[in-house]
């Protein structure tokens, strides 16, 4: 190769080399979201890409046409949730998403204020407690009318391919250990990533004349 051909071959390179940079410049500027905090977030008029990290408002979530829309707040600049951000997600809801769960939303606000979430994170604590004084399925169901609508804990395990989302009937069954009974649980707030089936678990709830409990706290065994 002579001098001239070398000059040409890298200036093309060069050329090629400058491309990459600029294309990936490009493409990690759209990619990347900007951290900000819910109150931050509410302020934002571009169309930016955000990241916003809060707390599910309690009852505040729907689902129509496999569109989850809800609102979101910081639980530590503004405890009562007088400044909430709404989000609209169109994807899977999670078996863990449920009442002030830890969402991490990303996306871009549209022209109506809302952000639409293109990414969605859950994430909620784990929480344990002592099955002592709790009742089996089994003995719940054998005190019959007595004890509906009252309120009492129950422990179980969580029953295989019954996990769902806020939107399903119902949340999960339980099976009792011995595995002569089961019961259908109707659940509204947040579950830990490890409760899963197989997973013990204590409840804190009531049962209804239906026959579905109705709970108002979940915690794993332990």
């Amino acid at each position: 190769m002579n001098a001239k051909a070398k000059r040409r071959l890298a200036v093309v390179t060069g050329v090629i080399v400058i491309v990459i940079i600029i294309v990936l410049a490009v493409v990690g500027g759209n990619s990347a979201a900007r951290t900000v905090s819910v109150a931050e977030a509410l302020e934002v008029q571009d169309d930016a890409k955000i990241q916003v990290t809060g707390n599910v408002v309690e009852n505040s979530f729907a689902i129509e046409d496999n569109v989850l829309t809800f609102k979101i707040y910081d639980p530590e600049a503004d405890p009562a949730g007088a400044n909430a951000l709404d989000v609209r997600y169109d994807g899977g809801v999670s078996a863990t998403f449920g009442n002030d769960v830890t969402a991490i939303c990303t996306g871009k606000k549209g022209s109506d204020g809302v952000l639409n979430c293109s990414e969605l994170v859950t994430k909620c604590p784990s929480k344990y407690e002592n099955a002592e004084g709790s009742l089996t399925i089994e003995d719940l169901f054998g005190y019959g009318s007595t004890v509906y609508e009252k309120p009492v804990k129950v422990s179980g395990i969580i029953a295989p391919n019954t996990l769902g989302g806020v939107d399903a009937p119902f949340r999960f069954a339980i099976d009792d250990a011995s595995g002569l009974a089961s019961m259908r649980v109707i659940y509204t707030g947040a579950l830990s990533d490890d409760a899963e089936e197989g997973v013990a678990v204590v409840l804190t709830g009531s049962l209804g004349s239906d026959g579905y409990f109705t709970a108002t706290d979940v915690a794993l065994e332990g």
